[in-house]
């Protein structure tokens, strides 16, 4: 056995001997158990190759072998890691930032497993109450009334059944019938009937059988006597029966005292209500769900802001859109003239009108006919086109009218815990969600029932709160969240199942949090930790370092000249450390840094956005300044996105005419229109929806290398075209994997596994393409090349290809291959790829054109973000204007200008906070921008 490995014990390290897993470099590694331990080096340095490609994957590997036979059945073509050997694994959990959902009925709350308690306590402890009289809906039963009798001890009572009539007998019959069944009185009004008596009475009978309903049955005569034990059995038998003969109603009178109705039913009010179930709270299931939406929450049907567009308009002022016109303006006047009558406010803005008064406007009333109404009136109009066009204008994919996108049955609603219904929870942010059941107090016998469930459900919402996601609702699409909000929403799922033993990798999970939640995030990591797992995290956030047990820097650099163990220790060790040419030390050392600009440069013009309020935005006027780089900040959920993506973005897009994207709510955009005559926004989505899209194809550049292979003598000869080279066609793509590479087997249960392809093996082209060469390289070898090879490799001869390829190693992606799968490129690579691709192409709206950049960090190092900044400041250099959505400080304090919003995320968040450069921002108080800003600009 080796030194490396005499010397440490599997049983308190994890150890990886001879790691060659794509870049690394015969890496040694010892890991600590039960540890927190931070990955960091420079992008594509090696970081994801060491913890998923390696620790991961053999994780995986080693779990499947303890499998069933079919699943072993791929064990053998599952390729193991290129490594010596790893010793000390335990079982993994990958926690990545890819959204893994885009299933339409996952929510926050289901993923996260809250939903599910939820639907449990309000099973089990939830109140149904009448929508009519507000009363709660409760159902008797016969110890109910019994203790009803108790409360009058000594008195005479007697035990009641209505009479409920079969229609197929006669009254005279009915009553036979109850003669053979044992009973002998009736009791109509005040007087108690003897039912042999009344047989021979037939003009009893006849207004007995006029007035059927004050008809009862005598079931007993008695007196309570609460202490009795026998005459406790026979009440509890009488009530029984009075129950059934009377189809679960009966009356209890005490004589000369009380009268009282019972029910065993679940009615009130005149109304039958569901009793509260599992099923009933359930959207996935067709029992729960809502009958107009079918459980997705969301319609096509009326847009409410696009018909009423202008919030801060009143009726009077024309905030009804169809209702403008001279035409239409005749479904208005009833409302202008009688609003008087039902003192309904015409000249008060529709915002400021109550839930009720805005109903009226969709309802309706005796005095003017409503919103709903004039639709209706368009629909059956539809054969004329003017009418179809005008319908047209306002339809669009809303919440659904009937569940209010909760999802559910309406009465599931009616069931209640403390005023709060389960809708009204899902709707709400999960931090008010957290505060309400906090301060929520059962009696006795509830908190009994609810005890283990509001442990699960607060644990939950604890940690959702402290990974940073208070202001996401549990009614959430999973599908509409960020690679960060999901990949922490799986932390505090895991956090929530309480494993143990366990090995946890997450990628940057502090991606898309404010400096100010990644100690909160730092918490719960530690929590992790001290409940017994070994948490690694492969992070570039300075915060997290610092938090950290252990530091393992990679590097040097990236691709080629990455790979190699730099650094391991702690925090301390790297600060004292030396001798190691590390950028992760440099820059914690402070040897290396990013400098703050000497002067800030100034506006040349604006943009402004006026009444802003969409989602949580307080109606924002706020000012885009042109020409410079421009920073958003904020919490997060203040409303950034809100602003930039939903608003800003396809606002500009519509002025120039160049898409219809659906637009947030806002009054109007003006200013300095006429100097933007582009608009791009560089975000993280993936590059390309097929796998097989990578960066070379994205720009624009595998053109010019096809067409070089192309024109080699051997293609000449075969007749090939540069189509023979491309693997998104037929032609000279391998056709057993598609040009893919790689075969994908489903293995239901667990993540797909990706095999290469036996056929091409992973070269995704035929033998014979792969005949043509271009000193000495065929097509594959050059898609397989990093970016840096490729234009050392090009420059020798074929400049322009070089020069095509060079945007990529600009923004700092050097160490990517060409042909690399958008699959495997994180979100911050994608968008720099995008980025990229408008570095190389010649813009001939060059200077008037408005850049947005969606947190452009997103897995960059401090030396990464250097470079980021040199190609952010060379496209305003150039004349245009950058926005930049972010929360890395290294950014903020570069930012010519500053937008702040807040101060909180959610409800409390949407007010702009400050405007203006980093040095003015640093002097703000009780500010969370302000006070991580101050530290980097003091250095």
């Amino acid at each position: 056995m080796d030194y490396f490995c005499f010397m440490i014990d599997p049983k308190t390290h994890i150890i990886i001997k001879g790691a060659r897993v794509h870049n690394l470099k015969n890496l040694d590694v010892a890991i600590p158990r039960n540890k927190l331990v931070v990955i960091t080096g420079l992008s594509g340095s090696g970081k994801s190759s060491l913890a998923f490609d390696t620790l991961f994957a053999e994780g995986q590997r080693m779990y499947v072998e303890s499998l069933n036979s079919y699943a072993r059945q791929f064990l053998g073509r599952m390729e193991k890691p290129a490594v010596d050997y790893i010793k000390g694994v335990s079982p993994a959990i990958a926690i990545e930032q890819k959204v893994s959902t885009k299933n339409p009925r996952s929510t926050v709350g289901t993923t996260t497993e809250i939903y599910d308690y939820l639907k449990l306590l309000f099973a089990r402890v939830g109140k149904t109450f009448s929508p009519i009289s507000g009363k709660e809906v409760k159902k008797d039963s016969v110890s109910d009334v019994v203790d009803f009798v108790n409360k009058f001890d000594g008195k005479r009572v007697l035990v009641l059944a209505p009479l409920v009539l079969d229609e197929t007998r006669k009254f005279a019959e009915e009553c036979s019938l109850l003669i053979q069944k044992g009973y002998s009185r009736l009791k109509f009004q005040d007087e108690v009937i003897t039912l042999e008596d009344l047989v021979e009475q037939p003009e009893k009978i006849k207004t007995l059988e006029k007035k059927p309903k004050e008809v009862y049955i005598l079931i007993d005569r008695l007196v309570s006597k609460p202490e009795d034990e026998e005459t406790q059995f026979r009440l509890g038998d009488s009530i029984q029966t009075a129950f059934f003969e009377g189809h679960g109603t009966c009356q209890i009178e005490i004589v000369d005292t009380e009268k009282r109705n019972f029910s065993d039913k679940f009615e009130l009010d005149g109304l039958i209500f569901e009793e509260p179930s599992l099923n009933l709270f359930s959207f996935n299931n067709p029992y729960g769900a809502c009958k107009n939406c079918e459980g997705y929450g969301k319609v096509l049907g009326l847009d409410p802001n696009l018909v009423i567009p202008d919030h801060d308009l009143s009726v009077y002022e024309g905030a009804i859109a169809p209702w403008r016109s001279e035409r239409m303006s005749e479904w208005l006047s009833p409302l202008l003239r009688n609003g008087i009558h039902f003192d309904f406010p015409i000249h008060r803005p529709y915002k400021e009108l109550s839930e009720k008064e805005k109903a009226i406007l969709w309802k309706g009333n005796k005095y003017f006919a409503g919103l709903n109404q004039f639709f209706e009136h368009l629909e059956k109009e539809t054969y004329k086109i003017q009418y179809r066009v005008l319908l047209s204008r306002y339809r669009g994919k809303t919440d659904c009218p009937e569940c209010k996108g909760s999802r559910l049955r309406g009465d599931a609603a009616n069931v209640k815990i403390h005023d709060k219904s389960i809708t009204d929870l899902v709707l709400m942010p999960i931090s008010e969600v957290k505060t309400f059941f906090e301060k929520l107090s059962l009696n006795s016998h509830d908190q009994a029932l609810a005890k283990r469930i509001l442990i699960e459900i607060n644990n939950r919402l604890d940690y959702m709160d402290r990974v940073g996601l208070g202001y996401l609702t549990l009614n959430r699409l999973s599908s509409t969240l960020s690679g960060g909000e999901f990949q922490r929403i799986k932390l505090a799922t895991s956090l929530g199942s309480a494993l143990v033993g366990s090995m946890y990798i997450l990628d940057e999970p502090s991606i898309g949090l404010h400096p100010r939640d990644t100690q909160r995030l730092i918490s719960v990591l530690q929590l992790l930790k001290n409940m017994g797992n070994t948490v690694i995290v492969v992070e570039h956030e300075e915060e997290v370092m610092q938090a950290a047990d252990q530091l393992i820097d990679i590097g040097p650099d990236a691709g080629r000249n990455g790979g190699t163990l730099m650094f391991q220790g702690t925090l301390k060790d790297a600060l004292e450390e030396k001798d190691v040419c590390s950028h992760t030390i440099n820059f914690l050392t402070g040897r290396d840094k990013i400098e703050i600009p000497s002067i800030r440069r100034k506006a040349l013009a604006h943009i402004e956005i006026v009444g802003a309020s969409e989602n949580n935005l307080k109606n924002l006027d706020v000012k885009i300044p042109l020409g410079i780089l421009s920073v958003v900040t904020g919490v997060s959920g203040s409303g950034k996105s809100t602003l930039i993506r939903k608003i800003l973005y396809p606002a500009l897009l519509r002025n120039l005419n160049l898409g219809a994207e659906e637009t947030g709510r806002f009054k109007e955009i003006r200013g300095s229109l006429n100097k933007i005559s582009q608009v791009e926004m560089v975000d993280q989505q993936p590059i390309g929806k097929s796998s097989r899209s990578n960066p070379i194809t994205y720009i624009k550049a595998y053109d010019a290398i096809r067409a070089l292979f192309a024109d080699q003598a051997i293609a000449k000869n075969r007749g090939y075209k540069p189509a023979h080279f491309s693997f998104n066609v037929e032609g000279g793509r391998c056709e057993t994997c598609q040009g893919e590479g790689e075969i994908t087997i489903e293995m239901q249960f667990m993540a797909d596994i990706r095999l290469t392809c036996e056929s091409c093996q992973g070269h995704r082209f035929k033998q014979e393409i792969l005949d043509v060469k271009f000193q000495d390289k065929h097509i594959a070898d050059i898609l397989e090349m990093t970016v840096e090879e490729s234009i050392e490799f090009f420059k020798l001869g074929q400049t322009k290809i070089a020069e095509k390829i060079d945007p990529l190693n600009q923004v700092g992606l050097g160490y990517v291959k060409l042909g690399q799968s958008s699959n495997s490129l994180s979100g911050g690579e994608a968008q720099r790829v995008k980025l990229a691709s408008f570095l190389g192409k010649g813009n001939a709206n060059k200077g008037k054109t408005l850049f947005i950049f969606d947190e452009p960090t997103t897995g960059l190092h401090f030396h990464d973000i250097k470079k980021l900044l040199k190609a952010l400041n060379d496209l305003v250099e150039q004349g245009d204007s950058v926005v930049i959505i972010e929360h890395n400080m290294e950014v903020i304090k570069c930012a010519d200008h500053i937008i702040d919003l807040g101060p909180e995320g959610g409800n409390k968040g949407g007010n702009i906070c400050f405007e203006g450069t980093p040095e003015e921002m640093v002097t703000l108080k009780n500010n969370p921008t302000a006070e991580y800003l101050k530290e980097k600009i003091k250095g």
